[in-house]
């Protein structure tokens, strides 16, 4: 079982917090961006862009935060933060 946690972030607060859930048999990179795709959608939010330095944090401790340079639109919040929980080896 592949588990995400994504956080929204406003001023210290959480604000939303969802935990997608994934038995499929892909790999883990499309684990984690099937996962971002459906928390966004439950989020009401667009797909935020992966930067070098939200990738390398992410490869570095399966945990990143995307500010708000890393959507096209307006968001109301300081940053998005996902987090693997649970991983399948």
């Amino acid at each position: 079982m592949f588990r995400l946690w994504v956080k929204l972030i406003n001023d210290n607060h959480l604000l939303k917090d969802t935990v997608v859930c994934d038995d499929t048999v892909d790999s883990r990179t499309h684990k984690v961006m099937n996962a971002i795709e459906k928390a966004c959608y439950e989020m009401d939010l667009s797909k935020p862009i992966w930067l070098k330095p939200i990738v390398r944090d992410f490869q570095l401790h399966a945990k990143c935060r995307f500010t708000k340079d890393a959507f096209i639109e307006e968001v109301p919040f300081d940053y998005m933060e996902i987090q693997v929980l649970e991983e399948d080896y």
